[in-house]
């Protein structure tokens, strides 16, 4: 297995995807389960700090032009009308 610093997000997310495939079956022990679930928090973790370099990066490139400025996600909209509500 590739060590985190060289493991793509495809990876990392295809991996903890099968770790929680792994969990919900329930067929594996205890130790087992512990040891796949603290993977699968560092894989999340991987996966959400490439998640906000890539947001980071597409910042950038939007207030480059000049004429685009940078939206926040569809998720952030909803959550600040809610919070209005």
């Amino acid at each position: 297995m590739k060590t985190m610093a060289r493991k793509t997000f495809e990876e990392a997310l295809a991996r903890l995807e099968e770790i929680t495939r792994a969990l919900e079956d329930g067929d594996i022990c205890l130790e087992e389960s512990m040891k796949k679930f603290d993977e699968g928090v560092k894989l999340a973790e991987f996966c959400n700090a490439k998640l906000t370099e890539a947001q980071k990066k597409v910042d950038i490139l939007l207030k480059k032009d000049g004429k685009l400025t940078a939206v926040p996600f569809a998720e952030d909209e909803n959550q600040d009308e809610e919070g209005q509500a």
